[in-house]
């Protein structure tokens, strides 16, 4: 699977465009279509993942069919496939209640949205964030191979490891 990132809008969101036997997901196309639209080509988008609907990960979704959006609403926690792409879907709120993250077990990485940053996680002071959520996420991470790179909403990549690290101690769960 070949990863392309779009950092696209004014808050330079991560839209990332995965590529695998001539077919694409989109995840989190916040906006400027043509740029996300570039990375595409020729491709056939097969899904388009949105880890959670703040406006910056959302702003671009009117230009792709509604029935290749999977979100909240019309995904369940598991594994899936999707045409050549095998994914695990993780609930992680904390940052929003409606926060995903996308597991692709093969690759060994994790779209994790805002839940997860490089050295911080997501803020927690917008509407329906919720500290205890994300405590709970962050525990429930724990299960995963700790060598799987994330790929953020905003930042660098990183490794699921040092970021849970960085959790535990920003959010009190050091042992």
């Amino acid at each position: 699977m070949k990863i392309e990132v779009a950092k696209v809008g004014y808050l330079h969101e991560n839209c990332y465009v995965l590529k695998k036997d001539g077919c694409v997901l989109v995840i989190d196309p916040g906006d400027e279509y043509p740029k996300i639209k570039e990375l595409i080509g020729e491709d056939k988008v097969v899904g388009v993942f949105v880890t959670h609907a703040h406006p910056d990960h959302v702003g671009a979704l009117e230009f792709f069919p509604k029935e290749l959006i999977y979100d909240k609403k019309n995904l369940k926690e598991g594994k899936m496939t999707l045409m050549p792409f095998s994914l695990e879907v993780i609930a992680t709120p904390g940052h929003k209640a409606d926060s995903l993250s996308f597991y692709f077990p093969e690759e060994n990485v994790l779209f994790t949205g805002d839940f997860l940053f490089k050295g911080s996680v997501g803020r927690m002071d917008l509407p329906t964030g919720n500290l205890q959520e994300m405590k709970e996420s962050i525990k429930k991470m724990e299960k995963y191979d700790s060598d799987i790179t994330i790929y953020p909403g905003h930042g660098p990549s990183s490794s699921l490891k040092e970021e849970l690290e960085n959790a535990r101690k920003m959010l009190g769960l050091e042992e």
